[in-house]
């Protein structure tokens, strides 16, 4: 079982969904804010064998995220202030 496709939309919902059966999926989804109410009163129709919710937050991007870390922006300001000369090279990482 498979869902399929929500076009993306600046006020999005962010939620991920067990989908059990035979074989179980874990599928993300962005739901816009006009039909979010109406979706999830379609998977109150599944039993929690079927559709499981295992997470639900407000969308953030990427971008937002990572300033949303204390001292992330001012970390990559100073490596970005560094010279190259104080790199590492790919052969002298330890892989």
């Amino acid at each position: 079982m498979y869902l399929l496709g929500f076009v993306p939309h600046p006020n999005l919902h962010n939620s991920v969904f067990k989908l059990l059966g035979a074989s179980m999926k874990t599928v993300t989804l962005k739901i816009d804010n006009s039909i979010y109410e109406n979706f999830f009163w379609l998977l109150s129709h599944f039993s929690k064998q079927e559709v499981q919710i295992l997470e639900q937050s407000d969308y953030i991007s990427d971008d937002d995220y990572l300033r949303s870390i204390n001292g992330m922006v001012d970390g990559i300001k100073l490596a970005r202030a560094e010279s190259e000369q104080q790199g590492v090279t790919l052969e002298y990482l330890d892989w």
